[in-house]
């Protein structure tokens, strides 16, 4: 039997109402154990990206649920944190061995998050079951990582940073942040949005699939992702409702405007990054 196998299988138990978190057996808690141990170690992940990009791990986020479904909450500790949860906070005795460093007073690990090596957490911050956080990447101040994320290597996520959670529907593929991306001061990115690899996003943006990106280099308008090497920012744009009698000015609704990325732009994103080294 394979981890894939076992969860599945429980899956379909818990599913059909013959178990629950009162009757799950040592045999069952075994199996979220293993499971959970799976993701912090990287072998198992929320989504993956295939010859059609990037596509959900059904079964890893029944896990994921599971793990939610057959266990009680308990009063739990943490240093000297008293907490109430399903799910123990993760250990974080492995991460010094890999060069990855988190502040103290405030970064928050779940369960079932994976960090790579050499990246840094800054306090406060937090990284939800299921995430997945690439080598050489910062988690700055005030920001959160949400569950089944899959942020890529030497990303940088400015301080204020939102990287929403998807766990259900299963079949739905949670937020994608590629590698080298960086998002500026502030930025929320939701429901399956996907950042291309190497693109620079300017503070405060918002990036979500219901938000139009205005791609000027490919001069077209797309939902949903940024596509690689762009240099993205927030924009006003008009709104249906302009004609309207109580909008006497006008009105504008968000936009994204997604430009060629810039020597410039890149440079200066290198020349913060050395000063992590």
């Amino acid at each position: 039997m394979t981890l894939h196998s076992d969860v599945s299988d429980l899956w379909q138990r818990y599913d059909d109402d013959e178990v629950d978190a009162e009757t799950a057996s040592t045999d069952d808690h075994d199996t979220l154990d293993a499971f959970l141990e799976g993701l912090e170690a990287g072998e198992i992940r929320a989504a993956e990206k295939g010859s059609d990009g990037w596509e959900a791990n059904e079964w890893v986020k029944r896990g994921i649920l599971l793990n939610f479904g057959l266990r009680a909450t308990e009063a739990r500790s943490y240093g000297d944190v008293d907490y109430h949860d399903v799910l123990p906070l993760r250990e974080t005795g492995d991460l010094g061995e890999r060069g990855t460093r988190n502040t103290p007073d405030g970064t928050t690990i779940r369960r079932g998050a994976y960090l790579g090596s050499d990246c840094i957490m800054m306090s406060p911050s937090f990284v939800n079951v299921g995430a997945h956080v690439g080598d050489g990447t910062l988690v700055d101040s005030c920001d959160t990582v949400g569950s089944c994320a899959q942020i890529g290597e030497n990303v940088k996520l400015g301080a204020n940073t939102l990287i929403g959670g998807v766990l259900e529907p299963v079949e739905d593929a949670p937020v994608i942040v590629e590698d080298g991306v960086s998002l500026g001061a502030g930025c929320r990115v939701t429901s399956g949005f996907v950042v291309g690899e190497n693109t620079v996003v300017g503070e405060n943006t918002l990036l979500s699939p219901r938000i139009p990106v205005y791609d000027l280099v490919e001069e077209e308008v797309i939902y949903g992702r940024l596509p690689p090497e762009r240099r993205a920012f927030t924009r006003m744009v008009e709104s249906s409702l302009g004609d309207h009698d109580l909008f006497a000015g006008g009105a504008y609704k968000p936009a994204v405007v997604a430009l060629d990325i810039e020597a410039d732009t890149r440079d200066a994103t290198e020349r913060e990054e050395a000063l992590r080294e």
